[in-house]
C-alpha cells in the first residue's frame, strides 16, 4: 500500500497530541495553559484535539511555559507549518462546518471505516436521489446553489472510496434494517439506493451488513450513528491513534482515549455479532426491492 498523500488533518492531530502531553508532562491544567496563552479554554481543546491550525508563535509560547526541550519546541513547530495546509474541502468555504472539516480530513487519511447507522445510509455509500432528499431534509431552507454545494461535496468524498493512491479505506458498514424502509418523495429514490448498496457490497473492501429489527435492544442502542477510523502506518512508524467520530445537529465528538475506544469496539462487537452477513444481508435487500416495502410513495 502507497504512503497517504499529505493531509492537514493528521498533523493537527499529531500536534495537538504532542502539546497535549506536553502539558500534562509539566502538570499544567487547560485553564492554566490557556490564561498563558491569553485564549479561551475550549480553543486549547480545539488545539489539542487537532481541529484547528496552530501558529508557529502559540506552539513556542505553550512549550515555554511546559518548559519543553528546545529540540522537541523546534519540531513542534515545524509540524505547526504543515497544520495550515488546506484540503481539496476549503474550496466549499461554509459549506463545510468547522467541526466536520476535520472529520473529512480524517476520513480521507483512514485505512480502515467502520460505520454503524440507525436511521440512514452512510453518506459514502449514499445514491444520489436519496442523497439529495437527506440534505433537503437536513437543510429544509437551503437554496439551490446551497443543495448543489453539499452534493459535489458528498461525492466528492464518495472519491476515496474508488482512489487508486493511495489505496481506497476498507469501509464496513453495519446499517438498521428500518432504514431501508424509509420513506423518500422522489420517486424511485429507494429502488435507486437499494441498489447502490448491492453493488456497493460487490466490491472487495466495502462490506454492507443489515442489523435487523428482530434483533432488539443492543449494545449501540443508546449511543446512535458513530464511525470508528483507523490509521495506516506513516514513514514505517506507528500512524494515528484510532478514532471515534459522533455527529449531532450542532456539532461532533472526536474521541481516541484508550478507554474510550474500548467502548465503542464493544458496540461494534455487539453490532457485528447481531447484524446477517454480507450474503442474508443482499437477500434482505433484494427482497424489499422485490416487495416494494420501503414506502407507500415509491
Amino acid at each position: 500500500m502507497g504512503e497517504p498523500e499529505p493531509n492537514s488533518t493528521v498533523p493537527r492531530r499529531q500536534l495537538g497530541r504532542f502539546l497535549r502531553q506536553q502539558r500534562e508532562k509539566a502538570g499544567v491544567t487547560v485553564k492554566a495553559a490557556s490564561d498563558h496563552l491569553e485564549c479561551s479554554t475550549q480553543k486549547l481543546w480545539r488545539i489539542e484535539k487537532g481541529a484547528v491550525p496552530v501558529r508557529g508563535a502559540d506552539v513556542r509560547t505553550l512549550c515555554l511555559f511546559y518548559q519543553t526541550p528546545n529540540e522537541i519546541t523546534e519540531a513542534l513547530i515545524g509540524l505547526a507549518k504543515e497544520t495550515r495546509a488546506k484540503g481539496w474541502w476549503a474550496a466549499h468555504g461554509d459549506a463545510v462546518p468547522d467541526w466536520f472539516d476535520l472529520y473529512i480530513g480524517l476520513e480521507s487519511a483512514a485505512s480502515h471505516i467502520r460505520k454503524y447507522e440507525p436511521t440512514i445510509i452512510p453518506g459514502l455509500l449514499q445514491a444520489h436521489a436519496y442523497m439529495e432528499a437527506v440534505l433537503r431534509a437536513d437543510g429544509p431552507d437551503l437554496t439551490d446553489t446551497e443543495l448543489e454545494s453539499r452534493i459535489k461535496i458528498r461525492q466528492e468524498r464518495q472519491g476515496l472510496l474508488s482512489r487508486h493512491f493511495p489505496a481506497p479505506p476498507r469501509l464496513e458498514v453495519v446499517v438498521a434494517e428500518s432504514a431501508l424502509h424509509a420513506r423518500i418523495d422522489i420517486p424511485g429514490a429507494m429502488q435507486q439506493q437499494l441498489f447502490h448498496l448491492l453493488k456497493a457490497n460487490e466490491q472487495p473492501h466495502i462490506s454492507v451488513r443489515v442489523l435487523p429489527t428482530s434483533a432488539g435492544p443492543h449494545r449501540a442502542s443508546v449511543s446512535g450513528a458513530f464511525s470508528i477510523l483507523e490509521f495506516p502506518s506513516m514513514n514505517g512508524e506507528v500512524g494515528e491513534p484510532p478514532t471515534v467520530y459522533s455527529e449531532s445537529l450542532t456539532g461532533a465528538l472526536y474521541l481516541d482515549r484508550p478507554r474510550e475506544l474500548a467502548v465503542y469496539e464493544q458496540a461494534w462487537n455487539a453490532l457485528v455479532a447481531l447484524a446477517l452477513p454480507e450474503g442474508d444481508s443482499d437477500d434482505m435487500i433484494k427482497k424489499i426491492m422485490t416487495t416494494g416495502e420501503m414506502s407507500s410513495r415509491e
